[in-house]
């Protein structure tokens, strides 16, 4: 545990040498010797996999930190090296003229740094102090390693525990004096990424007496419960509250800021909002944001996010954060509502859909990959995007990416990105690709059926290795993700044919879900007025009438959920000043489809075995269309027609209809008795 946030986040100067003496003193006492060679010791290749294994918290949140560290310090002769917190190292990403002499000196991934084993040296020391500290020179323990300048900071975790260290070592004659000062904000980075990632749920609270300085690194974070209970806070939040992590896990929300939990979510939790000032218990006033997660209708943000994904392929980009605004807090009672299930918002009744959430619910936050399988349109992405926001990573990226959509000779800069001047009409800059952008997040790889077979075998690769390599680099990229893929194809016929990788598909088949059609689901109705519920949002409210509904109900949807989703959004503006949807509003196309499935052509030359009054094969149908003639008893006398033809069989008569066998079922009490066993 680190002692307090002050001496953290203040200058390390005077307590440079402090610690070199300290160093020094443990060294001696370890038994080490500074005429001693480099100990090339090194973890076997099964003990470094289990130690990357056992840090992965610490990698996932390093890599990215690192990488950006190491675009601060290129061509500059130095290495960045990550410990873990037995000062075992890591990873290392460096020059590649400075390569040879950390080789030399053992700098290398599965070797011992630590005091025991080095003396005096930056990781070894600044895991034993606690602190960031820096060896120059003849500093260092070891004679081997006086050629050396190393500038490095603890890691802690979000409970205040030890995680490991990162550094930063470079030729001591090229020294740069701010190297440390660049090693402490990537750590600053790295530990608040971590908090956030840790408490997605949570209602994270930002905040600096200056309006300036939010959103930056001098910004304080803390994170609370929604009844207001303290769960943890960066560096610069223990300084600003002038208290250490294990001093603040005796405080709440109220006792820190003297008001009610409830009063912050009434500040901030509706929309994105511009910053606004409390009071500390010091007295001091700062300026706040809060990341509060809203409450969400059930399906209207889900279809936007549908279609917004299908129009331009990337995630949404965030809001600005407007100028900051002075305001007067007023105390509320008023408790903060948790956010509904978006799994939850989706189960309108359906069994098979209720089952597929229930199995989905089990594996929740295990990283255990998801393929959804169903027809075009059944709403994979809804439920994709469903099972990102019901996980922890809900308030990180969910990148969706359609393979179909993207031509084969795109796909690939697409998803893994690409260096500036990769290709011919690449862009100035590069771009990241769609896995890096979903780092943290989720990646979710619709119609991945549509994959081209040369791109399988480098996505098995990074999602076996969590590393990625951009087109037209050398690097390669540490990536955190959750997959989640789709397809309306049949992966397993697919491999037999030698168009899918029988290793990818076990790769993503973590746990596989079917959705079923449209016309297959007991839900239909229900779901029919949900729909209309959130496309009257902004408007008045729209009834369907029951003449509609029958045609609704009847139709085969081939384009399944999206289908009606469009049909419907058509039909409430048509019927906007009528406040009912009845015929006329609906698309002629629809109406010409719908007939011809409600009554379909019958053969005369069929007999039926046992005739009925209401409708025999020599009679001829009435028209949909009829005055004299409603489509519901139309629907009837071609059910019991058909169902006669095939001697009550269910499915048959389905298949002839073109309907589900759940629509013959639901109108099995308007039947004559004994035609449906």
């Amino acid at each position: 545990m680190h002692t307090s946030p002050a001496a953290n986040t203040g200058t390390v100067s005077a307590q440079n040498e402090d610690s070199i003496i300290k160093a020094h003193e443990r060294s001696q006492a370890f038994g080490v010797a500074a005429a001693d060679d480099p100990d090339f010791s090194s973890l076997t290749h099964i003990q470094l996999e289990r130690a990357l294994d056992e840090n992965r918290l610490l990698l996932d949140h390093a890599f990215p930190a690192m990488q950006t560290l190491y675009g601060q310090i290129a061509n500059t002769g130095n290495v960045v090296v990550l410990s873990s917190a037995q000062g075992v190292l890591l990873h290392t990403l460096g020059d590649t003229d400075f390569e040879e002499k950390a080789s030399k000196v053992a700098l290398l991934p599965g070797v011992d740094w630590s005091e025991r084993t080095k003396g005096t040296n930056a990781i070894g020391t600044a895991l034993s102090e606690l602190q960031p500290v820096t060896v120059h020179g003849k500093q260092h323990y070891l004679a081997a390693n006086m050629g050396l300048a190393c500038s490095c900071a603890p890691i802690f975790d979000p409970e205040g525990g030890l995680l490991g260290a990162l550094d930063v070592t470079g030729d001591y004659r090229s020294h740069h004096p701010h190297t440390l000062a660049l090693v402490r904000m990537s750590v600053q980075m790295m530990e608040n990424r971590m908090l956030e990632n840790s408490f997605p749920k949570a209602i994270q609270l930002r905040f600096h007496a200056g309006a300036e300085f939010l959103g930056t690194l001098a910004e304080g974070l803390v994170a609370f419960t929604r009844d207001g209970r303290f769960l943890s806070a960066n560096r610069c939040a223990q300084f600003q509250l002038g208290m250490s992590l294990n001093a603040l896990k005796a405080h709440t929300f109220s006792s820190l800021f003297d008001l009610p939990i409830s009063a912050l979510v009434d500040l901030f939790g509706n929309a994105p909002t511009a910053p606004k000032q409390l009071c500390m218990h010091n007295g001091v006033n700062v300026w706040c944001q809060a990341d509060i997660r809203p409450t969400s209708p059930w399906i209207a943000p889900l279809f936007s996010a549908m279609q917004d994904s299908s129009a331009t392929g990337s995630p949404a980009q965030p809001t600005k954060t407007p100028p900051p605004e002075e305001v007067v807090v007023t105390r509320s009672r008023s408790d903060a509502r948790r956010r509904a299930s978006a799994l939850d918002e989706l189960d309108t009744g359906d069994k098979q859909i209720h089952s597929v959430i229930h199995k989905l619910r089990k594996v929740a936050n295990h990283d255990i990959p998801v393929l959804i399988l169903g027809e075009t349109g059944t709403g994979k992405d809804l439920m994709a995007r469903a099972i990102h926001d019901d996980s922890q990573r809900a308030n990180k990226p969910f990148v969706p990416v359609n393979c179909a959509s993207i031509p084969d000779t795109l796909i690939e800069a697409e998803l893994f990105g690409y260096e500036e001047g990769a290709f011919t009409g690449a862009r100035k800059k590069g771009s990241p690709g769609k896995i890096l952008q979903a780092h943290g997040g989720t990646l979710f790889l619709d119609e991945i059926g549509d994959m081209p077979p040369h791109l399988q075998a480098r996505l098995l690769r990074v999602l076996q290795e969590r590393k990625v390599s951009p087109l037209g680099s050398a690097n390669e990229l540490h990536v955190d993700i959750y997959v989640v893929s789709a397809t309306h194809k049949n992966l397993k016929e697919m491999i037999t044919h030698g168009q899918f990788r029988e290793d990818l598909y076990y790769r993503l088949n973590g746990i596989v879900v079917q959705l079923p059609a449209l016309r297959d689901r007991s839900d239909f109705e229900p779901l029919v007025h949900k729909i209309l519920q959130s496309l009257s949002k902004t408007g008045p409210a729209v009834a369907v009438s029951r003449d509609v509904m029958t045609l609704l109900r009847c139709h085969h949807w081939p384009g399944n959920l999206r289908q009606l989703h469009n049909l419907l959004r058509t039909a409430v503006v048509m019927a906007r000043d009528d406040g009912c949807i009845e015929r006329e509003h609906l698309p002629d196309d629809f109406l010409m489809d719908v007939s011809g499935a409600v009554a379909p052509r019958v053969e005369t030359d069929v007999e039926s075995p046992h005739p009925h009054p209401a409708a025999t094969p020599s009679e001829p149908l009435p028209h949909p269309d009829a005055d004299n003639q409603r489509l519901q008893d139309v629907t009837l006398q071609t059910m019991v027609q058909i169902l006669r033809q095939h001697k009550g069989n269910i499915s048959a008569a389905a298949k002839a209809l073109g309907v589900s066998r759940n629509t013959i079922y639901r109108k099995k009490h308007l039947l004559p008795q004994g035609l449906i066993d």
